[in-house]
């Protein structure tokens, strides 16, 4: 099992952790996702690593930034 955090930026209600959550549960190997909004800590957890540019991808497919 493999776990990463990423920090998000631009969220602001709860429909963006919606938003957030759904594009980068949909990606393959994904099995969690969870999105803490006062922080923008997204954490994933995949059965393998996840490559970083799908995350970064499903991110700002929701309409957000992943800071670094």
């Amino acid at each position: 099992m493999s776990q990463t955090t990423y920090t998000v930026t631009g969220m602001t209600c709860g429909h963006c952790v919606s938003s957030v959550g759904e594009e980068v549960g949909a990606i393959d190997g994904v099995t969690d996702v969870a999105v803490d909004l006062p922080t923008g800590a997204v954490t994933v957890t995949s059965a393998e690593p996840v490559d970083d540019a799908r995350v970064r991808a499903a991110v700002e497919e929701a309409g957000y930034t992943l800071a670094g």
